[in-house]
């Protein structure tokens, strides 16, 4: 199959150590030469893919999430949490997957969601009695809500490619992504047999900032301010005030109020870094989404989609056999590749497939999601892996064996979405999409 071969040899040009961005501008530029003899005009390729005003929100949306990290917001959901749940069998498991689900909301960034609750809560569980792998496996499996629950920067780039509509698709991922924490707290609940005492020191009350009955109030009056800026941000953009990319810049603003006013946190320099990484991070994204145009015209020059297409009515797949097949493709892609770079290179030739077998566009954008988020957790070297052995400085094989229960979690998830739809559409019809 031609698509099958043009990603062996991407492949085979990355594992050459060739960037990404290169690696999708010079492929196809070398078969558009070898087949037809010539070039098109890149100029206009380019300027046209590139010309998208939803494309703003990814770098607002990363600001924002850096500027929530720098703030320290997640001291005070985890604190409010412990504090809630300290009492209950495997609490602090639960406590954490609470924070997580959270921060998701807040950062929509997994490496980032695991980094920051992963710092402070994998000590306090060890502390409390939680096993190694207990503990391991929950940051981790937590950590991958971050691109499920919105705001998500891979659902906005989705969002472009497909044109469908934003607001729509931070919807469909609320149920999923809160069915996934049901699922984690519940494994937590299952399999850890201790509770943490309810006058059990929480976080911040060993140090003696605050104590007793008061540190449960102030956690939560604090973690309150973090918790309005998701329900600004969507609240925004469901009620028709902002549009998404109009959000992201006022989301950011909001979060740099909260963190410089609130929790004084927020240095100058700290705000620059913020700038810089967003600023780097857009870069490399745009480059590869230029070099995808490319990438996508080739696609349609050798009619891909089309040869897709009459395979899978040949092959007379299912909507659901064809799910299956493409969940599998997902994640075996996301071992060696980032999500945008995933979304870019699939879905030029995988979008008529959707509209022939009637697939709907939001349900296969939660679908996407949802594997890649397996593949942020897949040994022996994922993203999110890779940040829990750094934080712990755990040998990688005791972290690849504790995330196993978490990968089966989401792959169940997956399962019950690809049979249930309504799981992932009943928000959005609600709300009134679609």
């Amino acid at each position: 199959m031609t698509f099958l071969a043009l990603l062996a040899a991407l492949f085979v040009v990355l594992y050459l150590g060739m960037p990404m961005f290169a690696a999708l501008f010079l492929l196809p530029l070398a078969v558009l030469v070898w087949v037809e003899g010539s070039l098109p005009a890149l100029g206009e390729l380019v300027i046209g893919q590139l010309d998208g005003y939803l494309l703003v929100a990814i770098p607002l949306f990363m600001l924002m999430a850096h500027v929530m990290v720098r703030g320290r917001v997640v001291d005070d959901l985890y604190g409010a949490a412990f504090a809630l749940l300290r009492g209950v069998r495997g609490g602090v498991g639960i406590a954490t997957v609470a924070a997580c689900t959270i921060f998701a909301a807040i950062s929509g960034s997994s490496v980032a969601t695991a980094l920051t609750v992963g710092k402070i809560a994998i000590p306090q569980m060890l502390r409390y009695g939680m096993s190694r792998k207990g503990a391991f496996g929950v940051v981790a499996g937590g950590g991958t809500l971050g691109i499920l629950i919105p705001p998500s920067a891979p659902m906005v780039l989705y969002a472009y490619v497909t044109e469908t509509s934003v607001g729509a698709l931070f919807l469909a991922g609320v149920v999923p992504g809160l069915m996934m924490a049901l699922m984690f707290a519940l494994y937590c609940f299952l399999t850890e047999k201790r509770a943490v005492a309810p006058s059990a020191a929480a976080p911040g009350e060993a140090q003696g900032e605050v104590h007793g009955a008061g540190l449960e109030n102030f956690s939560l009056m604090r973690a309150g301010w973090s918790l309005s800026l998701p329900i600004f941000v969507l609240g925004g953009i469901y009620m028709g005030i902002f549009t998404a990319t109009e959000a992201a810049g006022t989301g950011t603003l909001y979060a740099i109020l909260i963190a410089a006013l609130i929790y004084r946190s927020l240095r100058w320099r700290d705000l620059l870094d913020g700038f810089g990484e967003a600023t780097r991070t857009s870069a490399m994204l745009l480059l590869i989404i230029a070099a995808a145009a490319i990438y996508g015209y080739m696609l349609t020059k050798l009619r891909v989609p089309q040869e897709l297409t009459e395979l899978v009515l040949e092959w007379g797949l299912s909507r659901t056999g064809f799910l299956i097949v493409m969940m599998v493709l997902l994640f075996v892609l996301g071992l060696v590749l980032e999500s945008f770079s995933i979304i870019l290179l699939t879905m030029p030739a995988i979008l008529p497939v959707l509209t022939q077998l009637g697939i709907d566009k939001v349900w296969y954008g939660v679908l996407l999601t949802l594997s890649l988020e397996m593949a942020l957790i897949s040994p022996p070297v994922a993203m999110n892996l890779v940040v829990i052995k750094a934080i712990t400085g755990a040998p990688l094989a005791e972290v690849n064996q504790a995330i196993i229960p978490y990968m089966l979690m989401l792959a169940l998830g997956t399962g019950l979405i690809i049979a249930f739809p309504d799981i992932a559409l009943w928000l959005p019809r609600l709300a009134g999409y679609g």
